[in-house]
């Protein structure tokens, strides 16, 4: 039976997500691996984060990348769009990961981005889905079909997605707000577990519900 691997957000932190990968008892021929978003941001190590998940497909075969609300910031902040809110969020560090001054206009900001890791950030998807699970950075808004949900709501809704009890017709494995231990409800399986803040880098591993973490 093929396993699917889930992996929560890293913000930079190289030295967990490496560790974690080396636990993971993955066939890297036949296994999925889904990574949650929030590559980047507030960790010392964005910019490598970046360039090490790109690489793994050197040795995974099913990889798959959803959009966190940080690349969506950081995407939008190329564009010279929401700005502040950018650099609010811990967005500084990976500025000067890429050698990105505040006094760049859009167009030097975005030449100063490796091609590869711009064509990476672009193809980041708001979510993915099997038969069993549905998975998405930051989770649903509730009462609202799959298709008609906003992108903004998949990487920044909180509590209206966490507290509901609603049938979302799939379990749905989340990051984005972070917990001491990964939240298992009937309905949701929450894997960020706060690494950047001195926590642990979490990975899911389904159908079996076993946890790795670093």
């Amino acid at each position: 039976m093929q396993k699917i691997f889930a992996i929560g957000d890293i913000h930079g932190c190289l030295d967990k997500l490496e560790e974690l990968i080396e636990k993971i008892s993955a066939d890297h021929q036949k296994d999925q691996l889904i990574f949650l978003g929030d590559y980047i941001d507030r960790g010392k190590y964005s910019r490598e984060v970046v360039d090490y998940v790109i690489n793994l497909k050197n040795n995974f075969q099913n990889l798959i990348f959803l959009l966190g609300n940080h690349e969506r910031m950081f995407l939008n902040y190329l564009e010279g769009i929401d700005e502040e809110l950018y650099l609010y969020n811990g967005g500084r560090v990976t500025l000067l990961d890429y050698g990105i001054k505040s006094t760049d206009l859009p167009q030097e900001r975005k030449k100063k981005i490796p091609g590869e890791h711009l064509r990476f950030f672009q193809s980041l998807l708001p979510y993915y889905a099997t038969p069993d699970y549905l998975f998405v950075h930051a989770g649903l808004m509730p009462g609202i079909e799959l298709d008609k949900q906003k992108i903004d709501d998949l990487v920044w809704v909180r509590w209206d997605f966490i507290d509901s009890s609603d049938d979302f017709g799939k379990i749905v494995i989340f990051g984005h707000t972070p917990a001491r231990a990964p939240l298992i409800a009937k309905n949701k399986i929450g894997i960020d577990t706060g690494a950047v803040y001195g926590g642990k880098l979490t990975c899911l591993e389904l159908p079996a519900i076993k946890f790795y973490q670093a």
